[in-house]
Protein backbone atom coordinates (compact mmCIF):
# COMPACT_ATOMS: atom_id res chain seq x y z
CA UNK A 1 0.00 0.00 0.00
CA UNK A 2 2.83 2.41 0.72
CA UNK A 3 4.31 1.82 -2.75
CA UNK A 4 0.97 2.81 -4.29
CA UNK A 5 0.92 5.97 -2.18
CA UNK A 6 4.47 6.84 -3.22
CA UNK A 7 3.55 6.40 -6.89
CA UNK A 8 0.43 8.54 -6.41
CA UNK A 9 2.56 11.31 -4.90
CA UNK A 10 5.01 11.00 -7.81
CA UNK A 11 2.09 11.29 -10.24
CA UNK A 12 0.81 14.39 -8.43
CA UNK A 13 4.30 15.90 -8.45
CA UNK A 14 4.55 15.27 -12.19
CA UNK A 15 1.17 16.91 -12.67
CA UNK A 16 2.42 19.97 -10.82
CA UNK A 17 5.67 20.02 -12.80
CA UNK A 18 3.76 19.77 -16.08
CA UNK A 19 1.34 22.50 -15.07
CA UNK A 20 4.18 24.84 -14.10
CA UNK A 21 6.20 24.07 -17.22
CA UNK A 22 3.43 24.39 -19.78
CA UNK A 23 1.63 27.16 -17.90
CA UNK A 24 4.90 29.08 -17.87
CA UNK A 25 5.30 28.46 -21.59
CA UNK A 26 1.79 29.78 -22.24
CA UNK A 27 2.51 32.87 -20.11
CA UNK A 28 5.85 33.44 -21.88
CA UNK A 29 4.29 33.31 -25.34
CA UNK A 30 1.55 35.73 -24.33
CA UNK A 31 4.01 38.19 -22.80
CA UNK A 32 6.66 37.67 -25.49
CA UNK A 33 4.42 39.00 -28.21
CA UNK A 34 4.39 42.50 -26.73
CA UNK A 35 7.85 42.46 -25.15
CA UNK A 36 10.58 44.85 -26.27
CA UNK A 37 13.18 42.09 -25.86
CA UNK A 38 11.40 38.79 -26.50
CA UNK A 39 14.62 36.80 -26.95
CA UNK A 40 15.68 37.47 -23.35
CA UNK A 41 12.21 36.63 -22.09
CA UNK A 42 12.05 33.34 -24.01
CA UNK A 43 15.58 32.30 -23.10
CA UNK A 44 15.15 33.19 -19.43
CA UNK A 45 11.81 31.42 -19.26
CA UNK A 46 13.22 28.33 -20.95
CA UNK A 47 16.16 28.12 -18.55
CA UNK A 48 13.96 28.66 -15.50
CA UNK A 49 11.28 26.17 -16.57
CA UNK A 50 13.78 23.50 -17.63
CA UNK A 51 15.78 23.87 -14.42
CA UNK A 52 12.63 23.56 -12.33
CA UNK A 53 11.44 20.46 -14.18
CA UNK A 54 14.81 18.70 -14.26
CA UNK A 55 15.40 19.25 -10.54
CA UNK A 56 11.84 18.12 -9.86
CA UNK A 57 12.27 14.93 -11.86
CA UNK A 58 15.60 14.26 -10.17
CA UNK A 59 14.16 14.51 -6.67
CA UNK A 60 10.87 12.75 -7.41
CA UNK A 61 12.53 9.91 -9.31
CA UNK A 62 15.17 9.27 -6.68
CA UNK A 63 16.77 6.49 -8.72
CA UNK A 64 13.52 4.51 -8.97
CA UNK A 65 12.22 4.00 -12.49
CA UNK A 66 8.61 3.43 -11.35
CA UNK A 67 8.47 6.82 -9.62
CA UNK A 68 10.13 8.47 -12.59
CA UNK A 69 7.59 6.90 -14.94
CA UNK A 70 4.68 7.99 -12.71
CA UNK A 71 6.12 11.51 -12.62
CA UNK A 72 6.41 11.52 -16.42
CA UNK A 73 2.81 10.38 -16.75
CA UNK A 74 1.72 13.19 -14.45
CA UNK A 75 3.79 15.64 -16.49
CA UNK A 76 2.00 14.60 -19.68
CA UNK A 77 -1.40 14.82 -17.98
CA UNK A 78 -0.42 18.30 -16.76
CA UNK A 79 0.26 19.28 -20.35
CA UNK A 80 -3.21 18.26 -21.46
CA UNK A 81 -4.76 20.09 -18.49
CA UNK A 82 -2.96 23.33 -19.36
CA UNK A 83 -3.94 22.99 -23.02
CA UNK A 84 -7.56 22.52 -22.04
CA UNK A 85 -7.57 25.42 -19.57
CA UNK A 86 -5.84 27.91 -21.87
CA UNK A 87 -8.02 27.49 -24.94
CA UNK A 88 -9.68 30.59 -26.28
CA UNK A 89 -13.49 30.72 -26.36
CA UNK A 90 -13.41 30.31 -30.16
CA UNK A 91 -11.38 27.11 -29.86
CA UNK A 92 -13.70 25.78 -27.15
CA UNK A 93 -16.80 26.30 -29.29
CA UNK A 94 -15.07 24.75 -32.31
CA UNK A 95 -14.65 21.44 -30.51
CA UNK A 96 -18.16 21.31 -29.06
CA UNK A 97 -20.25 22.25 -32.12
CA UNK A 98 -21.01 19.45 -34.54
CA UNK A 99 -20.81 20.24 -38.22
CA UNK A 100 -23.94 19.98 -40.29
CA UNK A 101 -24.01 16.94 -42.48
CA UNK A 102 -24.62 17.15 -46.20
CA UNK A 103 -27.90 16.15 -47.73
CA UNK A 104 -28.03 12.55 -49.04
Amino acid sequence: MTEFLILAVALAAGLLLGAVFFGGLWWTVRKGISSKRPAFLFLGSLLLRMSFVLVGFYFVGGGNWQRLLACLLGFIIGRFCVIRLTRTPVERSHFTVKEASHAP
